[in-house]
Parts: C-alpha cells; sequence; structure tokens
C-alpha cells in the first residue's frame, strides 16, 4: 500500500530548516550519523505538533499500568512500560504519515537514509496537519464527544448489570427462603383449614353445650325454686302435723331420701357444669391458637406481597435492562455511523493529501526551476547592470541627439507633407485636364 502515497524526500538542509521552526536545533553530524536519543527526542516533537502527546502526558498511564501490576517490583517494567507505550503512538503516527513499516528499529537502531525518509514524511505530516487546523479540530471534538457518550453508555451499562448482579444474588439467596416460606404457607394453609374444620365442630358443640348449659341452668333454678317451695311446705307442713315420732322418723327418712337424690342429682348437674367449662375453656385456647394461625397466616400474607413486589421491580428492571440494551445497539449504530463517516472523512482527507502532494511535487519543481533561472538571471543582471550604467550614459546622448534628430525629422517631414500634398493636388489638377483633353473618364481612386 505504500506505493499508492507519494510525499518529497527533504534534504538535510530543508529538514534543518523545518525542525528550527518548532524550536529543534539540530546538527547535520545528527542526521548523517542519527542516534537512539536523537531520533527519539525528534519523533516525540514531532508527535506533540500534530497529537500533544508528550513523555510527560504519558506518564500517569504508565504509572497506573504498574500500578495495575502484582508484583513486588514494578520499577523493572516502567522503562519497557514506557517505550512500548510512545512506539504505539510513534507507529500511529507514522501510519498516518504513511510509513507502514515503522518499528521498534527505527528507535533503536536508527539508519541515516532511513531517518531522513521518516522525517520527510513526518514533516511532510505535520505541515499538512498545520494546514487542515480546522477539520482536524472537529473531527478531535466529534471523536471526544463519541468517546465520552460511549464512556458514560458503558457506565450506565456497568451500573445496570451491577444492579441486576445484586438483585439476581438478592434473589438467589431469598429463594430459599421463598421456598421455605411456601412450604410453610401451605403447611400452615392445609393447618388452618384443618383447624378452621375443627373449630366449626368446636363451634357447633360450644352452641349445643351452650344451649345444654342454659337448659340445665334453668332446670337448676327450677328445682332450687321447687326445692324452696318444698321447704316452705314442709316448715308449715311441720307446723301443721301431730307430733308424733314415728310420723316425723318416716318423714324424715322420706326427706333425707329425697334430699339425697337431690344432692346427687346437683352433683350431676355440677359435673357436668365442670366438664362443660373445660370444655369452655378448651374452645377459647383454640380459639386464641386459631387467631394466632390467622395472624401468621396475614403475615405470611404481606410477605408474599412483598416477594411479588421484588418479582415485579425485578421484572421491571428486566425490561429496563432490555431497553438499555436497545439503546447500546443504537449507539452501537451511531458509533458505526461516526467511524464510516470518519473513514470518509480519512478518504477526503488522503485525496486532499495526494493533491497537496501533486501541487507541493509542481510547485517545488516550478520553485526549482525558478531558482535556476534567478540565479542565472542575477549573474546576468550583475553583467547587465555595467551594461546598463553604460548604456544608460549613453542613452541620455542618444536621447539628447534623438530630440534634435526628431525635431529636425518633424520640420523635414512637416515639409515633405506639405510639398506632397501640394504635388498630389497639382498631378489631381494635371489628371483631370489630361482626362478633359483626351475625353477620358478617370477616378481619383
Amino acid at each position: 500500500m505504500s506505493g499508492q502515497y507519494w510525499f518529497p524526500n527533504m534534504p538535510i538542509p530543508e529538514i534543518m530548516t523545518a525542525l528550527s521552526e518548532w524550536g529543534l536545533n539540530v546538527s547535520n553530524e545528527q542526521l548523517v550519523r542519527p542516534s537512539s536519543d536523537f531520533v527519539i527526542g525528534v519523533y516525540n516533537a514531532c508527535l506533540e505538533q500534530v497529537t500533544s502527546i508528550s513523555p510527560n502526558v504519558l506518564h500517569k498511564p504508565t504509572q497506573r499500568a504498574l500500578a495495575s501490576l502484582e508484583d513486588a517490583n514494578p520499577d523493572l517494567y516502567s522503562n519497557a512500560i514506557s517505550h512500548n507505550i510512545m512506539l504505539y503512538h510513534l507507529t500511529r503516527f507514522a501510519t498516518s504519515a504513511r510509513i507502514m513499516d515503522f518499528s521498534s528499529r527505527d528507535l533503536s537502531a536508527p539508519e541515516p537514509e532511513r531517518t531522513r525518509f521518516i522525517l520527510s514524511a513526518f514533516i511532510n505530516f505535520v505541515k499538512f496537519a498545520e494546514q487542515c487546523t480546522t477539520f482536524i479540530s472537529n473531527v478531535r471534538e466529534k471523536s471526544a464527544q463519541v468517546i465520552e457518550e460511549r464512556e458514560q453508555v458503558i457506565q450506565e451499562l456497568s451500573e445496570v448489570q451491577h444492579n441486576l448482579a445484586v438483585l439476581k444474588a438478592q434473589r438467589a439467596k431469598d429463594e430459599p427462603k421463598c421456598e421455605q416460606l411456601k412450604e410453610e404457607n401451605a403447611a400452615m394453609t392445609t393447618q388452618l383449614l384443618a383447624a378452621k374444620e375443627v373449630h366449626t365442630g368446636l363451634t357447633k358443640d360450644i352452641e349445643s353445650l351452650k344451649i345444654e348449659r342454659a337448659h340445665l341452668q334453668a332446670r337448676n333454678e327450677t328445682i332450687n325454686s321447687e326445692s324452696a317451695l318444698l321447704m316452705d311446705n314442709n316448715s308449715r307442713t311441720r307446723s301443721r302435723i301431730v307430733q308424733s315420732p314415728e310420723r316425723i322418723r318416716r318423714n324424715i327418712m322420706t326427706m333425707g331420701t329425697t334430699a339425697i337424690e337431690d344432692k346427687k342429682a346437683v352433683a350431676l348437674h355440677e359435673a357436668k357444669a365442670r366438664d362443660l367449662q373445660a370444655k369452655i375453656s378448651a374452645l377459647v385456647n383454640i380459639e386464641k391458637d386459631v387467631r394466632s394461625c390467622i395472624e401468621q397466616l396475614q403475615t405470611t400474607e404481606k410477605e408474599v406481597q412483598l416477594l411479588e413486589g421484588s418479582q415485579k421491580e425485578l421484572a421491571e428492571l428486566k425490561d429496563s435492562l432490555e431497553y438499555k440494551k436497545v439503546e447500546r445497539g443504537e449507539l452501537q449504530k451511531k458509533t458505526e455511523r461516526v467511524h464510516k463517516q470518519l473513514g470518509n472523512a480519512q478518504e477526503k482527507l488522503e485525496r486532499a493529501q495526494r493533491h497537496a502532494e501533486e501541487k507541493r511535487l509542481a510547485s517545488q519543481q516550478t520553485v526549482e526551476r525558478l531558482q535556476r533561472d534567478y540565479e542565472k538571471m542575477d549573474v546576468e543582471r550583475r553583467e547587465n547592470d555595467k551594461q546598463v550604467e553604460e548604456l544608460r550614459m549613453e542613452a541620455g546622448d542618444i536621447e539628447a541627439k534623438m530630440a534634435e534628430h526628431l525635431k529636425k525629422s518633424e520640420a523635414e517631414l512637416n515639409e515633405l507633407l506639405t510639398e506632397y500634398w501640394k504635388l498630389r493636388h497639382e498631378t489631381e489638377v494635371y489628371m483631370e485636364t489630361l482626362a478633359n483633353k483626351l475625353n477620358m473618364n478617370v477616378s481619383s481612386d
């Protein structure tokens, strides 16, 4: 590909002149016998003229690269890393200057002809870049804008990926708990259903027992009222009966038997009441358990709602990630379009460079031809100056003589013209007279 591009191979004086314009004083000896330090310094100066990249600018990236190395002695790699970074930028610069085979050999073992060839290309490229400052600044601004957008998108993508990773980790961490809660929820639901059935049955039993208790209480009150009536009747009867020991004994025995039966009935009712009270206490405890189960079920439902909210947020984050991926694709398309525009701009730049090189070559050839003509003319001019001085003196004399001769010539010419017109008039008169005598038509033409 190098055969498709051309730039003038500058002689040593022109190289020295071009470098001196940038504040680099180089000698003929340095260009004839270049050293490694010399070519590195000159190449870095050319690179700095176009890209503003200098060893000082590359110091911080070098230090960051050394800091990233997990080595006890990073200073061992300092010179090698800085040299490789500078070689990378010089290689890119040389490729832009259309030197496709630039390598580290050009820095470590420079050759005179090769060095002058590279310097010619670098100087030509720097001068061309100085002429295209506006275009290059626009391209740099667009490139910086694209880089900033790409860094922003990369940062946003990293943040989204980090958030997604955190959510995935949290989800993975919560999955066993969710499974456990689901199992507990299912077990508690089954338990609650069973407890609800038991509670329904116990409620029915409690209602029936309450009804039975009410009946028993009513019967107990009835018995108590009957007992009170019987006691009143007994007292009234005692007051009316004859005081007979045998009758009293029989009555007492009858009343004792009746009282024993009443006591047995009361004891039986009290035992039933105690059983009912125990059942009621058990039902109250069961009701408390059911309430606690309901509260746990409500807590589980709240946790399930929170889990569903987390899953919904996760779905929203997935949708946001998909949207970011789409935006990233659009940004990549924009970047591709910018690269295409940059490629077109580079092609235009290359065409303009070739056109400028052709013009420069033609201008240089014209300048060389004019230089040769000027040197010849300078020699001739010095000789002509002497002749001009001599001719000026002669011209002064000749001009004076010419002025006098011109005056005389003008006077003679005026006399000759007067005589000419006079003779012409006489000739015309003679011709007319002769024509009239000969009867001939003679035109004045």
